[in-house]
């Protein structure tokens, strides 16, 4: 079993950036494969992008591909999301997700353990 926080949301201007953080607990970090997803109100959750135990097979969703990048360091047990070129679309609370499997998914209901979200907030 692991446990997911996240960080590193908050407010900015359009075309700005932040790198969010999602630090995992257990021995095993690397055999979970991770995914970032984001809920903005009145919509439902959607996927962001996911990455492979080993860093390897990262999938990003269309909106969100050449300005988003997802990484991991195994040793500090962290995913992270440095998103860029912000726009007022990608407010939304992003949450991370946890699975154990072959390959990352783009489907949430893969995923067994989430985090409790992190607000992410784009200003035009």
């Amino acid at each position: 079993q692991v446990h997911v926080v996240e960080s590193g949301g908050g407010l900015v201007q359009a075309g700005g950036s932040l790198r969010l953080s999602c630090a995992a607990s257990g021995r095993t970090f690397s055999m979970y494969l991770m995914g970032w997803f984001r809920q903005a109100p009145g919509k439902e959750r959607e996927f962001v992008a996911a990455i492979g135990g080993s860093g390897g097979s990262i999938y990003y969703a269309d909106s969100v591909k050449g300005r988003f990048t997802i990484s991991r360091d195994n040793a500090k047990n962290t995913v992270y999301l440095q998103m860029n070129s912000l726009k007022s679309e990608d407010t939304a609370v992003y949450f991370c997700a946890a699975r154990i499997g072959e390959l990352p998914s783009t489907s949430q209901y893969q995923y067994n353990y989430w985090g409790q979200g992190t607000q992410v907030t784009v200003s035009s």
